[in-house]
Formats: C-alpha cells, sequence, structure tokens
C-alpha cells in the first residue's frame, strides 16, 4: 500500500512529485519561524494513482482526449466530462478513505476545512494553471471530505484543465493530481501580497490588495481590493475600494456572498500597520524561497494565516552586477532586434564579439549605462544617441533622471566604456572606399573557412577564439564606423536641414532609395530573382507547394526545370544562407539548415510578381531618388543664399547614396563568421555524442562557449546543468524584455510625448515617409508568411532575415526598432511607409484589418 496522507509537518518543497506543487509549498511554509499556516494534510499522488487503478477504462479515453486538437471544444466537452463522471463513480476503497480521515481526529471530526486541488503541473514558470482545478470552503464531517476529495481529483479533467494542458502541450498522463485538506480560518479579511510591485516590478516595493471576509471575493473578481504599496517598512501609496460583497463561509457549509453595510463599504479593510506587517511576514516568505513571492493571506483576531505561497513567474529577472550599487540597464535586444531570448552560447558568443561589458538575464543581453547617466561629460550624448534610435529608451532614461533618486552625479566623470578616440573623424565621399572595406572582410572570411577546417578538439575553440579578435577588428574598424557614421549624420542633416529650409519632412527617406551596396536589400530583391527562374515551370511550382521535409533540393532534379530550380535556390543560399530570425544568436537554425523557411516567400514572389520585378524594383527607387534630388536642389537654388545651400545638400546627399548601403554589411559579415564557428562547433558536438559525452548536439547550445571548451577538453559534462538551462530557457520565453530596468527589478516604460496626433491612433516612430492604406497582415513567423500585394506588415519586429518579405508589401508596423536599426533602413530603401516602435501592435492590430500607416508623421490609423 502506498503513503496515502501526509501531514504539513511530513513536507517540504522537494515534494512536489509527491503532494503537488501547492502541498509541497504550503508544507514548506509551515517550517518558517514566525509564519502561521492552518494546520492541515496532503492526500498523495499514490491515492490518486490507486483511484486510476480502479477505472482502467480511463486509459482509452486519455488516448483518445490526446489527440483531440485544442480548438474541438466539442470533442474536449464530452471525453472530460466522460473522464469525469468515471472518477467521481469510483468507489473509495476503505482503506484509502479511513486514511484521509484518520488525521481528522486529531484536527477536529467537525471542524470546517478546505479542500484544494494540488497538481504537480502548477504555478509552473511557463504555465501557472491558476483557477484550472477545483477548491471546496467550508466543508464539514469526514464523509464530506472524502467526497470533495474525489471531486478535486475529477477536476483534473474539467473542460478548462484539459484545454489548458491541450494549448500549453501537456501530457494528460503525466499531470498528477494530489489534494491539499487544510483548517479553514474565518477572517475578517484577507487578500493577496506581492513581494514585488505586479506593475513596475519593483523587488522594493511590496504590493497588498485587500477586502472582507474570504479572499474568494478578491480572487474571482467579485470586489475591487484596496490596494496599498510597502517601500522600506512604510505605506508609500493607498487606494481604499467602495467594497459593496465579502464572502463568507455559510453554516449550512460552502460559502455565500453577503452585502456589506454601507458605512463599512469606503473604510479600509486593513490598518496602515496591519498593512506593514503582512509586508514584513512577506519579505520573511521571500527570504526564504529567495525569490519574489505571490502569498494568499487572511487576518484573524489580529493575527495574519498564511493560506498559499508561490513564486512570481511573471516577473523580468534583474542582471546580476555582483555589487549593491543602483545599476540602470538598458536592452540589446531592441536595439538589434532580436527580443526573443538566446541559448546560453548563443549569449556567450555574442558577449566575447562585444566591445563593452553586457549582462545577461531572462536569456537577454543588457548594457549597464549608470556612468553614463551620472556623468554630465556623456549623459547628453547617450540621451541623444538612444532617444534617436528607440525614444521610448530614451525617454525612459529621461525619467529616472528626473526623479533625482537613483542616479548620482559624478562630477568630471567621462562616459565609461565608450571606444578610445571618442567620435570618428569625418571621411571624404569616396566609393573605393566602401569597396575595399568590403574586400577584406571577404578576404577574411574566405581565410576562415579555410584555416577551420583542419581545426578540432580544444584547438578549435582556441581558434574560434583567436578568430572572434579578428572580428572584432573588422567590425570596429575605425574606418567602417567614419563610413557608418558619415552616412548617418548626413542622412540627420538632410532631414534637419531640408525641413528648416523648405518646410520637407524626412526628405532623407526619399533619397536613400535604391543605394548601392546594400547587401540586405539585395538579398530581398535576389529571391524574386529566384522566382523568375522556377516561375516557367508549373510541376516545380506544384512540387514546391507541397514540400514535406528538408531534402526536396535533392529531388527537384527529378523534375521538368527542377535541376534550374535547385542552382537558383542553392546558389541564393550560398550567398545568404547564413541567416535567419534572430541571426545575433549563433545557435538559431539557418537558412541553409532550413531551406524550407524561404518556399512560402519564393512561391509569394510567383504569384505577386512578373518577371524582372527585382531590377525593376530597384530601378525604380533610383530613378525616385533622382527625382527628389533634382526637385529638392532646383527648390534650394531659389531660396536666399540658394546655391550655397544647394551645394552643401548635394554633398550630403551623394554621401547617403555613396555610403548608406554600406550600414548593413558588417552584420552580414558577421553573421557569415558565425555561421562557419556554427558548423565547426556542431561537427566537434557530434563527436562528443558518438563518444557518449552527449546526448545530441544541440546539447552544445545550453553551455557557454568556455563551458563548452571545458567539456571537449575533458570529455566531461553536467547533464544536470544543461537540463536545467533548457528548462529556464522554455520559461524565459514566456517573458518580454523591458527596454529598460534597473537594479531593483523596475521597469521603466517610456513614452512618446506628442500632443500634435489625433486621437485614438497608435503612436510610433516615423522610419520610413509616406502615408499608405491596405490590409494588415500581422504575422510573427516568417514561415507562416502569406502575404498579397498590397499587404502591411505588422509584426514584432524585423531583422535583415525579413527583408524578402519587404518587396511583396507596401508598408510596415513593429513594436520594436529605430530609426538606424535594419528594419528601417530598408525600408526606406526599398520606399516603404514604416512606424516602429508602436507598442503592443500585434495585439491591438488584427489580422485582416484595414490601417492606415502615417510613415512621415509616426503612427497608424485602424481603419472602419
Amino acid at each position: 500500500m502506498g503513503c496515502y496522507v501526509l501531514d504539513f509537518q511530513e513536507i517540504d518543497q522537494t515534494q512536489v512529485a509527491v503532494v503537488g506543487r501547492k502541498g509541497a509549498l504550503l508544507g514548506e511554509l509551515s517550517w518558517i519561524e514566525g509564519i502561521c499556516v492552518p494546520a492541515g494534510f496532503c492526500v498523495t499522488m499514490d491515492a490518486f494513482q490507486r483511484i486510476l487503478a480502479e477505472a482502467p477504462s480511463i486509459d482509452d479515453r486519455l488516448d483518445r482526449l490526446s489527440r483531440v486538437r485544442p480548438d474541438d471544444r466539442e470533442a474536449i466537452r464530452a471525453l472530460s466530462a466522460e473522464i469525469r463522471r468515471a472518477l467521481e463513480r469510483i468507489a473509495i476503497p476503505e482503506e484509502l478513505a479511513s486514511a484521509i480521515t484518520r488525521p481528522l481526529a486529531r484536527l477536529g471530526e467537525q471542524a470546517a476545512y478546505a479542500v484544494r486541488s494540488s497538481a504537480t503541473a502548477e504555478d509552473l514558470p511557463t504555465a501557472s494553471f491558476a483557477g484550472q482545478h477545483d477548491t471546496y470552503l467550508n466543508v464539514v464531517g469526514p464523509a464530506a471530505i472524502v467526497q470533495q476529495v474525489s471531486r478535486c481529483w475529477a477536476s483534473l479533467f474539467t473542460e478548462r484543465a484539459v484545454t489548458y494542458r491541450l494549448r500549453k502541450g501537456f501530457d494528460h498522463r503525466k499531470v498528477q493530481m494530489a489534494v491539499v485538506v487544510q483548517q479553514m480560518v474565518f477572517p475578517q479579511a484577507a487578500g493577496i501580497l506581492f513581494t514585488a510591485d505586479p506593475v513596475t516590478s519593483s523587488r522594493k516595493v511590496a504590493s497588498v490588495e485587500a477586502s472582507f471576509g474570504l479572499g474568494e471575493a478578491l480572487i474571482s473578481g467579485l470586489v475591487n481590493p484596496d490596494v496599498y504599496k510597502v517601500r522600506d517598512g512604510e505605506v508609500v501609496a493607498k487606494a481604499v475600494a467602495a467594497k459593496q460583497l465579502a464572502i463568507h463561509a455559510s453554516p449550512a457549509g460552502g460559502t455565500e456572498e453577503l452585502a456589506i453595510e454601507p458605512e463599512r463599504q469606503g473604510q479600509p479593510a486593513l490598518t496602515d500597520a496591519q498593512v506593514v506587517q503582512v509586508a514584513q511576514l512577506g519579505r520573511r516568505i521571500e527570504a526564504h524561497f529567495g525569490r519574489p513571492q505571490d502569498i494568499e493571506w487572511c487576518l484573524v483576531d489580529d493575527g495574519f494565516q498564511i493560506v498559499q505561497s508561490r513564486p512570481i513567474t511573471t516577473l523580468f529577472p534583474i542582471p546580476v552586477a555582483g555589487d549593491r550599487e543602483d545599476h540602470v540597464y538598458v536592452s540589446v535586444g531592441h536595439q538589434q532586434m532580436m527580443t526573443d531570448p538566446m541559448k546560453p552560447l548563443g549569449i556567450s558568443v555574442w558577449q566575447l564579439t562585444a566591445l563593452r561589458p553586457m549582462y545577461e538575464a531572462g536569456g537577454r543581453l543588457f548594457v549597464d549605462v549608470t556612468r553614463e547617466l551620472g556623468s554630465p561629460a556623456s549623459r547628453a550624448g547617450l540621451l541623444e544617441a538612444l532617444g534617436r534610435s528607440d525614444p521610448l529608451i530614451g525617454d525612459a532614461l529621461q525619467t529616472i533622471l528626473e526623479r533625482g533618486d537613483f542616479i548620482p552625479t559624478l562630477p568630471g566623470e567621462g562616459p565609461g566604456g565608450a571606444p578610445a578616440g571618442g567620435a570618428p573623424a569625418p571621411i571624404e565621399t569616396d566609393p573605393t572606399v566602401v569597396a575595399e572595406l568590403i574586400g577584406r572582410s571577404q578576404v577574411s572570411i574566405a581565410a576562415l573557412k579555410r584555416d577551420i577546417r583542419m581545426k578540432s578538439g580544444s584547438a578549435l575553440l582556441d581558434f574560434i577564439l583567436a578568430d572572434i579578435q579578428e572580428l572584432k577588428r573588422i567590425l570596429f574598424d575605425p574606418q567602417s564606423l567614419q563610413v557608418i557614421m558619415a552616412a548617418m549624420e548626413a542622412t540627420w542633416w538632410l532631414n534637419e536641414q531640408l525641413q528648416a529650409w523648405l518646410g520637407e519632412k524626412n526628405a532623407a527617406d526619399t533619397l536613400t532609395q535604391s543605394v548601392s551596396r546594400n547587401v540586405t536589400s539585395e538579398m530581398g530583391l535576389a529571391l524574386l530573382d529566384v522566382a523568375d527562374v522556377i516561375r516557367p515551370h508549373p510541376n516545380v511550382v506544384a512540387f514546391l507547394q507541397n514540400l514535406e521535409d528538408e531534402g526536396f533540393l535533392d529531388e527537384l532534379p527529378t523534375l521538368a526545370g527542377g535541376q534550374e530550380a535547385r542552382d537558383a535556390i542553392r546558389a541564393y543560399l550560398d550567398k545568404y544562407g547564413m541567416r535567419c530570425v534572430g541571426e545575433i544568436d549563433i545557435t538559431k537554425l539557418r537558412w541553409r539548415e532550413r531551406p524550407t523557411t524561404l518556399v512560402p516567400i519564393i512561391l509569394g514572389n510567383i504569384k505577386n510578381f512578373e518577371p524582372g520585378a527585382g531590377k525593376r524594383r530597384f530601378e525604380q527607387g533610383r530613378q525616385q531618388a533622382w527625382k527628389k534630388e533634382q526637385e529638392l536642389l532646383e527648390r534650394l537654388r531659389v531660396l536666399p543664399d540658394g546655391e550655397r545651400k544647394a551645394e552643401e545638400a548635394k554633398r550630403m546627399i551623394d554621401r547617403v547614396r555613396t555610403f548608406a548601403g554600406y550600414r548593413e554589411y558588417p552584420k552580414y559579415g558577421m553573421v557569415s563568421r558565425y555561421f562557419v564557428y556554427k558548423q565547426a562547433l556542431l561537427e566537434e558536438a557530434e563527436r562528443l555524442v558518438h563518444a557518449h559525452v552527449l546526448g545530441e548536439q544541440e546539447d552544445i547550445f545550453y553551455l557557454t562557449f568556455q563551458e563548452f571548451h571545458d567539456v571537449v577538453r575533458t570529455n566531461q559534462v553536467d547533464a544536470q546543468l544543461i537540463r536545467q538551462r533548457k528548462d529556464a530557457f522554455s520559461s524565459y520565453q514566456a517573458l518580454m524584455p523591458p527596454r529598460v530596468l534597473t537594479s531593483d527589478g523596475e521597469v521603466i516604460a517610456g513614452a512618446y510625448r506628442r500632443d500634435d496626433l489625433p486621437a485614438g491612433v497608435l503612436v510610433g516612430l516615423p522610419v520610413s515617409a509616406g502615408t499608405i492604406e491596405g490590409r494588415a497582415r500581422v504575422i510573427l513567423d516568417i514561415a507562416q508568411a502569406d502575404l498579397e500585394a498590397g499587404d502591411i506588415l505588422v509584426t514584432a519586429y524585423t531583422d535583415p532575415s525579413w527583408t524578402p518579405l519587404f518587396v511583396a508589401i507596401k508598408g510596415l508596423v513593429t513594436e520594436v526598432g529605430g530609426l538606424m536599426t535594419h528594419g528601417a533602413v530598408i525600408a526606406r530603401e526599398y520606399g516603404l511607409p514604416t512606424v516602429v516602435g508602436v507598442e503592443q501592435a500585434t495585439r491591438l492590430i488584427r489580422d485582416g484589418q484595414r490601417i492606415r500607416v502615417h510613415g512621415t508623421d509616426g503612427y497608424v490609423e485602424i481603419l472602419p
């Protein structure tokens, strides 16, 4: 016979597999000194397994349930009801019923109890299961308790719980159900305590929510609670709600809603002293568990009883600085157009590549800008640079400064971590400079490809480490930075001066169309050329429309026209196959590794364009830029001092058109090297798989570069560490990184401070001029893109890998972006009206809605 019942005093947080997560945490809470937990016990997983064994017919139903689609509500409703009825009909064996009721002799047979579900898959970082399983309050008598335990087991298969598991990908057989039986308390007030502010995420601020009676009124949303904020042992903010209802225990068992007397409705549920007291208890619990907690409490006879505590899983982690100083962190992902989490190998390679220290948190990287903000010598430059790039980051940093309580001023301090020599010196407009920079990069990559073939083992890791220094030398070549800055400064000059002289907003947007040597915009047009090769062969098109695996390139030559199609796709992959979404993470699958990613885009190009569209598109943009240049120069010449103004403008236009395209090349060169590194590292990983050191090649993605170096050197790996890293990465995927984060964990949200816009519009940053109206296509996965000519792409962010889609759209809206990020640069070159940095655009705009994008003024209208 299994162990069917455990008292709280026999349980700690390691026993999730025995008593479920809720039961394990309650057991752990009961051990904390100074924390009062109502007495109780847990009916274990062994008891649940015993009940399942009494109903073998459930196996078949579980098999059928596992094959149901999450959106098939009728099938879920029918099957889950069958399983619940089957469980509830099972007669509980005598020895099991006796085990459940035996503790009641000690706790009080006629006392009232709460009977609460405690599943193994509750309060997880990726799935809370909040409200999915049943709780029964004020249950009196052994027979009633046994009955409600049975109903808790059955609640594992409520329609809502089954649907939730299907959507989250949980195996129904692997989720088990224990049950908590706990003495009821009848509080004057109850509520929730968050030991970190759920609004700002500040770990220094606790948030207390309180209402009269049982906490179920608050949890179920029946009442608006009083809300208190506590910092450093003081109530710093308070909002007392009008509380019209309370839930109390019913004399007949269960609970009932009761109206609160009018004179009490506006009274606070707690005194300030009680708020501070419960916050202090929360800090004690938080310290015990080592992370912020979501705590349910009850006020009984002027003392607090804790009835549940679980980790807050929605908080973004804080970068670890290793000191107790205040720090301000800025997201790297928002600058690099990659806000998804990165795996440890990707993070460490990017850190090795970077010029300044970067801190990891939640699978994302951040830079510490505290010194620059604190120094008058560097503050203005930092705010201007980041504000131009992303106004929301700039405004968030300005908000921190204006509060005056976080960043100390450091007189005389210069910018920390800035490149030696300061800003790059001016450079003359000379196209041979760009050609030489690209040529040197190509020669270096060719040498890398040649030399890395001869390396293996520790020598390979040492070789890559040395080559990263060569990559940094190329990335941060002063001449390369001169070219990039020259184009950016000329762009800013044109926009500012032409608006001042002619009233022309964002004139540089048209002037940068179809510039030369832009490897990213060329990549998008080149896929139109691939479509031209495939279009004349209907059988190849039909084959591509029904692909089943990544081996399709080898099958193509068996079709008429297939050889030409394969050669065209392979030539494209030879030049651009190292790219992919989130390409700064070396672990991401590249187009060369998953060429099917490109097939929907190629098919879209075949459907939406005529032959020769790539060359026509480039020439059309070049002509528009030339005509705009002539028009602007003519208008300038008729102004006072017009010849000088026209001459200056012409010099800047030439500089933009000569240098702007190179902006995209350093990242292309970096990603090209990353792919060479990745292929070599995976070959080394394969050797370790054959030697039974690693379970699979991709295990190396969950090790840092140095950790993998150690594995190669020792032929030993910490398999548990890899499992933990995989779990952590999975949890990070549910988090959205903030643009700006403090060492208190506070997320500082910037705002667009503009009062010149129509009401009800979605505000963002204008990065490519023009106004366009069309159908919004909300696309989060490039492989699922299905675009028609004239569509407007709405997505979270675009890095260079999204460029092939740009040829098919008429406008672009993104949640993340800045003036000089890759998507903005390419949008201008393609002449696409674009607004970036539109908060929650993919949620506020529905797929298929008609929208109007104001790329000149920076806002989006949702049309009727």
